[in-house]
């Protein structure tokens, strides 16, 4: 289990505990007993590389009320932090090859975190996840020939060293995507395994004299047996990602070792972990197997052995009753909250909220508080702006509400921009568009993709100085984030709105937080709807959570203040923060006493 920094969260009412804001959620479960193969807290004999580093995090704060009776609950440095996904292909070209590399990322460090906290012209994020960097003979990486050096395309082992020296420099932590699942056919241990029947490496993988037939689990999947020799080999995903057998002892300790490469001698803070629902069949029990439960557990298990405080993110595709339990079995810390993203995305598509606040915290306390990755997209969907039509006020819209919500956020590179893209996986992966210089500032060579039609007009300098832009926005609402441990890692508290098309809630740090001493309560206003202003709104919460008394509401978000607060024992009824809400914004209030 993960090391948390202590908290002091102040006692909620009852219908608050309902939401699972308790200090019992965070902790450890018990667990089955391990398969075999499985991974043990401390590995079997492997190769131990030499150890390295770790850094640390940092928050503000602003007084608010909440209730006086405390209880202790316990955070993490991941619930401080935003979080940018990078294809680093895509993101800057340093050489002229036509590919990004690590040095490119490192000379754009800046635009994502300049490391001055007076400063807001930066994005602000301040964690990266890399999509995968390990040598691969693919674009995409996902297909690894070799876990212990860095992709050539990139740049080098020392390369990537000095990319965590300049991020850690600026406060930004970096996460990398470590693929488990399988390998690609060119990696030396499947070339031997399928080379030789009779060889070490043979069960390093699956193999079958017959193919039963069986096809991947979702929909429109491919077979899974492909054929070799006289053989075949199990791979799910496509016959240039033959599956590691989790069976076998000695790939789970290859996997520990790898593992432990990259938090001691590369200093990563962290994993996203690929596919992880895959790792071990049952008969034809494809996703979600018992055994890859107990596998991830013990997994887990060692990584906390290397570095307790390393962030494990799982990509378990599914509903959130499959996904939760793969973080409430401490499995992993953070999983992808996929039904969230969709529910943010179809809200803003229909002009309403598909479901209330109260609704969306029943489905939030299957985690442990605060215990999941909120997204929009990523790197294997349509990026949002052309999910919502490349409606820049919708992208708006979804931005705030990612921002405003719990869970620990992702934003996928060029989503701050309105990058659009659908599939194929290229072209939702494109060359981030820096300006409306030749090929979009990303590289003075030849792309290794095209850059997006209409990168002259939807780029970052174009929008850098525009107050109004997506990008500015972006801006805001990240440095309110990071300022405000409300938004940051508070409570999530359902409002009842008069009107369909808005959804209202409060976020509410607790007295004895260590950035908010006193306290702090946000209320946060969000309206769907597409057509015109809302008039006359009123939203109510019943509940103790409120030191009674009168408030006054400053608007964070769009600066100025609306109408004040008057909360007594049982909450507030009727209140009207403003006469009219825009279609398609936001408001942040901030309750001051």
């Amino acid at each position: 289990m993960t090391i948390y920094r202590g908290q002091l969260r102040s006692r909620v009412a009852p219908a608050l505990l309902a939401l699972g804001i308790a200090a019992g959620l965070l902790a450890g479960c018990s667990r089955p007993a391990q398969p075999a193969g499985a991974p043990s807290a401390v590995p079997a004999a492997a190769a131990q590389p030499s150890s390295a580093a770790a850094p640390a995090a940092e928050a503000t704060n602003e007084p608010a009320p909440a209730a006086n009776d405390q209880t202790e609950v316990q955070s993490a440095w991941w619930n401080d932090a935003v979080f940018y996904e990078v294809f680093v292909r895509s993101f800057q070209d340093s050489d002229g090859d036509g590919i990004g590399d690590l040095q490119g990322l490192i000379d754009r460090l800046d635009y994502l975190n300049d490391g001055d906290p007076t400063t807001t012209d930066d994005l602000g994020v301040t964690g990266i996840w890399l999509m995968p960097v390990a040598q691969s003979p693919s674009y995409h990486g996902y297909d690894t020939t070799d876990y212990y050096t860095i992709e050539e395309d990139y740049g080098s082992n020392e390369d990537f060293k000095r990319l965590i020296e300049e991020a850690q420099r600026r406060g930004i932590k970096v996460i990398v995507d470590l693929v488990l699942n399988h390998t690609s056919t060119e990696h030396p241990w499947f070339v031997e395994s399928a080379g030789d029947p009779s060889s070490d490496k043979r069960d390093w993988y699956i193999w079958s004299p017959s193919d039963d037939g069986s096809r991947a689990p979702w929909v429109g999947g491919g077979p899974v047996w492909h054929k070799s020799g006289d053989e075949y080999y199990f791979a799910m995903f496509w016959e240039g990602m033959p599956d590691l057998n989790y069976r076998n002892p000695e790939v789970t300790a290859e996997m520990q070792s790898a593992a432990r490469f990259w938090l001691e001698e590369m200093g990563v803070d962290g994993f996203r972990l690929d596919a992880v629902r895959h790792l071990v069949e049952e008969g034809t029990r494809y996703a979600g197997a018992p055994a890859t439960h107990q596998w991830l557990a013990g997994f887990d298990d060692f990584i906390d052995t290397v570095d307790p405080e390393a962030l494990t993110v799982g990509e378990v595709w599914d509903t959130t009753a499959q996904v939760a339990p793969y973080v409430k079995d401490d499995e992993v810390d953070l999983a992808f909250e996929f039904d969230l993203a969709e529910s943010i995305l179809a809200s803003v598509q229909q002009g309403k909220p598909v479901a209330s606040a109260q609704k969306l915290a029943d489905k939030l306390t299957a985690y442990p508080t605060g215990q999941f990755a909120a997204f929009l997209s990523n790197h294997d969907q349509p990026r949002v702006a052309t999910t919502l039509f490349k409606d820049p006020e919708g992208n708006k819209l979804a931005a705030t509400t990612l921002l405003t919500l719990p869970g620990v956020p992702f934003i996928y590179y060029g989503e701050e921009i309105g990058m659009t893209g659908n599939k194929p996986d290229e072209l939702i992966r494109t060359p981030m568009q820096w300006s409306d210089t030749a090929n979009a500032g990303f590289t003075n060579g030849v792309p290794w993709q095209p850059v997006n039609k209409g990168f002259e007009q939807l780029n970052v300098a174009a929008q850098d100085a525009d107050a109004d832009s997506l990008l500015s926005l972006y801006r805001r609402l990240i440095h309110l984030r990071n300022d405000h441990p409300a938004l940051l890692r508070g409570a999530f508290v359902p409002v009842e709105s008069s009107c369909d098309s808005t959804l209202a809630f409060m976020r509410q740090a607790p007295i004895g937080d260590a950035d908010a001493p006193d306290g702090q309560a946000v209320l946060v206003v969000l309206n769907f709807d597409r057509k015109g202003e809302q008039e006359g709104c009123t939203f109510s919460y019943r509940g103790g959570s409120l030191a009674a008394g009168a408030y006054q509401m400053r608007d964070l978000l769009n600066g100025g203040d609306a109408a004040p607060l008057t909360v007594t024992a049982d909450g507030f009824q009727g209140y009207v923060p403003v006469p009219s809400l825009t279609a398609r914004a936001g408001h942040i209030l901030l309750l001051e006493p």
